[in-house]
């Protein structure tokens, strides 16, 4: 008679470092490669110290992350530079993130809107205390200094009133 089928038992236990709540170790590796493809010129102006966000020229909408069409009639896009100061439309604070950020939490996240664009753009609030954080809050864009390509290299302080 064949054996009933089974996942095989693993090597190692799961440690465990609390019973209540249950708490345990994962450890999560990845390496991906990937392409921008269509969203590169964005990741260039990040380097630049330009934030680009993309507008339809046939509809008239403005999105403050890249999109090569619109979502709303489909046409073609072209890149326009986004301001580099907006206010804080909503925020909360991560206390678990990606294994890449977790060394970071707890930290904050804002959705910012600008002046004249239809979407929001999301990104990292840095150097203000959670009791300060507000809807409205006027922000300013920072850029890293060097690149990692990547939605990391901007984010956002507190603007000078």
């Amino acid at each position: 008679m064949p054996a009933e089928p089974r996942l095989p038992e693993i090597d190692r236990g799961t440690e465990v470092f609390a019973v209540d709540p249950l708490t345990i170790r994962t450890h999560f590796e990845v390496d991906y490669l990937h392409s921008y493809k269509q969203d590169t010129p964005f990741f260039h102006g990040l380097a630049r110290r330009k934030l680009l966000g993309s507008h339809c020229p046939k509809c008239n909408y403005r999105f403050a992350t890249p999109r090569a069409h619109c979502m709303y009639c489909g046409g073609p896009t072209q890149w326009f530079e986004l301001p580099t100061e907006g206010r804080v439309h909503s925020w909360t604070v991560c206390y678990f993130a990606a294994q890449e950020f977790l060394k970071d939490v707890p930290f904050t996240l804002a959705l910012v809107e600008f002046e004249g664009v239809d979407t929001l753009f999301l990104s990292r609030l840095v150097g203000v205390e959670r009791a300060q954080v507000s809807i409205g809050l006027k922000v300013k864009a920072r850029f890293r200094r060097k690149a990692t390509w990547s939605v990391r290299d901007i984010y956002y302080v507190r603007a000078e009133t």
